[in-house]
C-alpha cells in the first residue's frame, strides 16, 4: 500500500507483465499516488520516468525522487505529450510503459477537486489546471449534447431525463457544487434508483461521464497508446489497467489492430486494415482480471482489466505528437 492509503490495483500482475530488469528505463504514464512507480523501482535497478497531468501528483512525487536518488524523474504532462517530452530529454526508447486508467484516491478524497458526488465541493473535475471545468460544461452544453455525453461516456440509461432536469435547474440558478448536481441527478432518477440500499448512487454514471469529457480521457488514451508504441524498444513491454468498459474497449481495439488480428468481414473482402507489420504481440489472450482475494481486500479492483503486449521491431504506425 502507498503511504497515501491508495492500493494499486493488479500491481503484481502489472509488474510481472513489465518484467523489469536492471538498467532498464520505464515510463509510468499515470503516476497518481506512485504505487506502480515505487514497485518498479523496488523490483530492479531501473530508471523510471513518471508522468502525470495533475500538479498535485507531481508535488507528492518529490519524496520518492529524493528517496531513489537519480533513478526517478517526474514530469508534468499528458499521455499525448509523453513521447515528445521524453525525446526532448534524450530518451528515445524504453523497456516498459505502464498505464493505470483509474482516478486516484487523492483526487476522489479532495473535495475541492470536485470529482466525488459524496463530498461537497466546487464542480471542477479537471485533472490538470487548464480547460473548462465540469461546472462550465454543465451550465452551457445544449440539452441534447449533455444527454448524449451521459449516455455515451457514462452509459446512463436515463440520460435524457437527467439532462432535462439539469437544464431546468440551471435556468433558475447556476450549478457550481458537486452536491447540487448529485441532488439534481438523484431527484431525476427513477424511484428504484433512489431506494435506500441501492448499490450504485444515482449520480455515479453522470459524474463519470462529465469527468471523462472534461479531461478528454478517451482521446488522451488513444494518443497515449500511440506514444507508448512510439517509445517502446523492440521487446519492450506495455501494461494497461483499465476500469471502465469504454477505456478497456479502446485498449483492446488498439492491440487488436496493432497485432494484426483484425478480422475481415468476408474472405472476399480486402483486408480490414492496411497491411502493415504488427507492432505488438499479445502476452496472453484476452484480459487478466484481479484475483478473488484482491477483490475482497480492495473492492475497487473488481472492475479492473489488465491487457499486456510486447513491442515488435516493426516501424511505428502513427508517430505520436
Amino acid at each position: 500500500m502507498h503511504s497515501s492509503g491508495h492500493i494499486p490495483v493488479m500491481l503484481r500482475e502489472a509488474i510481472g507483465a513489465l518484467a523489469p530488469k536492471d538498467g532498464g528505463v520505464h515510463v509510468d504514464m499515470t503516476y497518481g499516488d506512485g504505487g506502480y512507480t515505487r514497485a518498479l523501482l523496488e523490483s530492479a535497478a531501473v530508471h523510471v520516468w513518471a508522468i502525470d497531468r495533475d500538479p498535485d501528483a507531481i508535488a507528492r512525487a518529490q519524496t520518492l525522487v529524493t528517496h531513489y536518488r537519480g533513478r526517478l524523474r517526474v514530469v508534468l504532462a499528458r499521455f499525448s505529450e509523453a513521447a515528445k517530452v521524453l525525446r526532448s530529454e534524450g530518451v528515445t526508447h524504453v523497456a516498459g510503459v505502464v498505464m493505470d486508467l483509474g482516478v486516484s484516491s487523492q483526487q476522489l478524497d479532495q473535495a475541492e477537486r470536485g470529482f466525488s458526488f459524496s463530498k461537497d465541493g466546487p464542480l471542477d473535475m479537471r485533472m490538470g489546471v487548464d480547460g473548462p471545468s465540469a461546472a462550465d460544461l454543465v451550465n452551457t452544453m445544449a440539452e441534447v449534447d449533455l444527454a448524449d455525453t451521459l449516455f455515451r461516456l457514462g452509459e446512463e440509461r436515463h440520460a435524457r431525463r437527467i439532462a432535462r432536469a439539469v437544464v431546468e435547474m440551471r435556468g433558475r440558478r447556476r450549478i457550481d457544487r458537486t452536491r447540487d448536481l448529485a441532488e439534481i441527478v438523484a431527484d431525476a432518477a427513477p424511484a428504484e434508483r433512489r431506494r435506500e440500499g441501492h448499490t450504485i448512487h444515482p449520480a455515479t454514471r453522470t459524474f463519470q461521464a462529465l469527468r471523462m469529457l472534461v479531461n478528454d480521457e478517451l482521446g488522451e488514451l488513444e494518443r497515449g497508446l500511440d506514444a507508448a508504441e512510439d517509445l517502446l524498444a523492440p521487446e519492450g513491454r506495455l501494461a494497461v489497467v483499465a476500469f471502465h468498459s469504454l477505456e478497456d474497449r479502446t485498449v483492446k481495439q488498439f492491440l487488436t489492430e496493432r497485432t494484426g488480428n483484425v478480422p475481415n468481414p468476408s474472405r472476399h473482402a480486402p483486408p480490414a486494415v492496411a497491411q502493415r507489420a504488427p507492432t505488438f504481440r499479445l502476452q496472453h489472450r484476452g484480459v487478466e482480471k484481479p484475483t478473488a482475494a484482491e477483490t475482497i481486500d480492495n473492492p475497487r479492483s473488481r472492475s479492473a482489466r489488465l491487457r499486456a503486449a510486447i513491442r515488435t521491431d516493426a516501424p511505428t504506425w502513427a508517430r505520436a505528437a
